[in-house]
């Protein structure tokens, strides 16, 4: 490959020594980053990385903020990008209704300046907590790209459609894209030679990501609203085994990777060319767990 991507791994309980030497591999052959989803204690698998590691780039993706508080947070992040001299992302997001109700997080929320908020107290703590690293906003639509310019250096998309990136990056200003602004895709990625097998895993997963309004709407602006309708009303009504005929290939391919080695590096390409800076592959595997996953990814990708 001409260009490597960065890789998603998670800290998983009883397995967490073995992530950090997946890390360590993941840096051997040549992927840009690491960015940790927060499944799993995110912020100290950064750290031990970081510390396993000397060049690879270690990135929280994404850490909710209703989880931490800013100042706090302000220091965590201070103290990681320190010490990875500069390695270490921030990336930060308002999560889900459906986690933030597990989570016990009181009240309405309301995103857009629940962030710029954080974000605002963050910097003001910069003088006790020390420099902040470069901060990466989880964005969908149009309101959230638009502030992740303005406050942060970078917007990180999961589940997004490549078909719609050309429009969403046309919004973000020159002025931004000049100062190194990074533009990352978290993207499902499955391989085997058996397609419809490596897709009944995406099915599986994006189930979950259909029942949310805000995807559909996501999805809906990126030109499936008529597969979005059909799926609102199958989950209304109980029918998700019926979402892969309503809502359809063309839109699981424009979301996610899956299919022979070949094909998900050809994939991974045509994410660059799509104009993000960088595509995140997310693991999975139709015969075992993440580490399968990632060793097959390994194996594509040598």
């Amino acid at each position: 490959m001409t260009q490597m991507p960065a890789l998603t791994l998670v800290a998983t309980p009883g397995r967490r020594g073995k992530m950090i030497d997946l890390a360590k591999e993941a840096e051997q052959r040549g992927f840009t980053g690491l960015y940790v989803p927060s499944l799993s204690a995110a912020i100290p698998y950064c750290q031990s990385v970081l510390e396993a590691t000397s060049s690879i780039e270690v990135a929280t993706s994404i850490q909710p903020i209703y989880y931490y508080n800013p100042r706090e947070m302000a220091r965590t992040a201070a103290y990681l990008h320190e010490v990875g001299e500069g390695r270490f992302r921030l990336g930060i997001g308002v999560s889900h209704e459906v986690s933030r109700v597990q989570f016990g997080v009181p009240g309405r929320t309301t995103p857009l300046s629940d962030m710029r908020d954080y974000v605002a107290e963050m910097r003001d703590a910069e003088p006790q907590s020390g420099e902040l690293p470069p901060v990466i906003l989880a964005t969908l639509r149009s309101k959230m790209l638009a502030l992740s310019a303005e406050v942060a250096q970078g917007a990180v998309w999961a589940n997004a459609a490549r078909s719609y990136m050309a429009t969403q990056l046309a919004e973000i200003p020159q002025s931004a894209k000049d100062g190194g602004f990074t533009t990352a895709v978290m993207i499902p990625t499955v391989i085997d030679d058996d397609e419809q097998a490596a897709a009944a895993i995406h099915w599986r997963t994006l189930t979950g990501y259909l029942s949310l309004p805000n995807y559909r709407n996501y999805w809906a602006a990126a030109g499936y609203e008529d597969e979005m309708q059909a799926a609102a009303s199958a989950i209304a009504e109980g029918r998700q085994a019926d979402l892969p005929n309503l809502v359809g290939e063309r839109w699981l391919k424009d979301t996610t990777l899956y299919g022979s080695a070949s094909t998900v590096r050809e994939g991974i390409e045509a994410w660059f060319d799509s104009g993000i800076t960088t595509p995140i592959i997310v693991p999975s595997s139709t015969s075992g767990g993440m580490t399968k996953a990632a060793r097959e990814l390994f194996d594509a990708l040598a």
